[in-house]
């Protein structure tokens, strides 16, 4: 019996909990099936055309896409023709790179590219962005800076490109390259950021095997490409801020490109408008890396002092010469330019193109450090 009265008691208890789940779940069913009923009505039938899924058009307003598509106007390519050898004279294009329409007047346009572009021409050709192919003038071209200026007939080009400021640019930001990679994929465009804008680069001008320049360049990880050299390097407004020079192509490195800055690009442009040809600066002296003597040399005939390890030590100088004028002697060691240090020959070439005309040379003469000043004149070889 107290089995009996002990399991009623239980069944007592376990009844309102029973009825509850079952009304509760009765209510559960009841708000849950017209969810699912209305999920199931908010499926529409696929919109189809033809039998398949309908493809819907978006459009959006992008500020750098409107950019690329104004620029890419002004972006041409340039291809360099040249004659055959004794037996043939007939021109045979032996390649192509790109170039910029960045000034137009009086019935003429005005194009950027690289020297190495145009390089042995005896005729060149523009195929602009629509297509039309027009005759090209060589205006002037610059080994050192990898300038050149051509002219066309303005009547059929369709777009300048604006200008812009590469003192302006900063790390991280975004740029787009432009031109024509691989001679036939005209007016591609690769996007990557500024690693710098004012990286130093030596270059080997006279391609002698050996560097005698340091160019001042900006570094981007745009790609650039074969046939993108002499092609736009914009930013994001689409304003020219460089011209794609050349590219570090060695096993393991990808991503470094570099411009021409425009900020150094056109006082250039305008000498090769004007004179086709850039003066460059010179002291009229014959130099020579201290780091190419033996250091017993340095110090028993040139007097160097053990601790000077860099600078260039005078050979020779010429007559009349701003060399001359300031009294070098040959065996004076030049350490320093404008007080920017003179580590090798490179140096010297670049410290005199960033002077004024007038320059304050720091040498060591039989030991005794002096300083001199002279100022340069110009030559049309670097």
């Amino acid at each position: 019996m107290k089995g009996w009265i002990s399991m009623a008691g239980k069944t007592r208890q376990l009844l309102p909990g029973l009825t509850g789940g079952i009304i509760g779940a009765v209510l559960t069913a009841t708000v849950a099936f017209p969810i699912l009923m209305d999920q199931e009505q908010q499926v529409a039938d696929t919109p189809l055309s033809n039998g398949m899924p309908k493809q819907i058009s978006t459009t959006t307003s992008d500020p750098v896409t409107n950019a690329v598509a104004t620029a890419q106007k002004s972006v041409v390519t340039v291809t360099n023709y040249q004659s055959g050898n004794s037996m043939s004279q007939e021109e045979a294009a032996t390649g192509s790179g790109s170039g910029v329409i960045y000034k137009k007047t009086d019935g003429k346009a005005y194009i950027i590219t690289n020297h190495h572009v145009v390089d042995g021409a005896s005729k060149l050709e523009v195929t602009l962005n629509n297509g039309k192919t027009l005759s090209a003038k060589l205006l002037g071209s610059d080994e050192t800076y990898d300038l050149a200026v051509l002219e066309v007939n303005a009547s059929d080009v369709p777009s300048v490109i604006t200008l812009g400021k590469s003192a302006d640019l900063k790390a991280g930001q975004t740029v787009l390259a432009i031109g024509n990679p691989l001679g036939e994929f005209q007016n591609s465009v690769t996007r990557g950021i500024v690693s710098s804008n004012d990286r130093t680069v030596p270059v080997d001008t006279n391609k002698d095997g050996q560097d005698d320049f340091n160019t001042t360049v900006i570094q981007t990880d745009a790609a650039i490409n074969p046939g993108n050299s002499g092609g736009a390097l914009i930013n994001e407004q689409g304003q020219l801020v460089g011209i794609n020079s050349m590219k570090i192509a060695e096993t393991g490195v990808e991503g470094v490109g570099f411009s021409i800055p425009i900020d150094d690009a056109l006082p250039i442009l305008k000498q090769l408008e004007t004179n086709g040809e850039v003066k460059h600066p010179t002291l009229g002296v014959s130099l020579q890396d201290v780091s190419a003597f033996p250091a017993g040399y340095l110090l028993d005939q040139v007097k160097l002092p053990e601790s000077q390890k860099t600078g260039v030590v005078v050979m020779s100088v010429e007559p009349n010469s701003p060399a001359a004028s300031a009294k070098l002697k040959t065996g004076d060691v030049i350490t320093k330019i404008n007080n920017e240090e003179i580590k090798s020959f490179v140096d010297i070439k670049t410290a005199l193109i960033k002077s004024d005309g007038n320059v304050t040379l720091t040498i060591i003469r039989d030991g005794k450090e002096l300083n001199v000043s002279t100022k340069t004149t110009t030559t049309d070889q670097l």
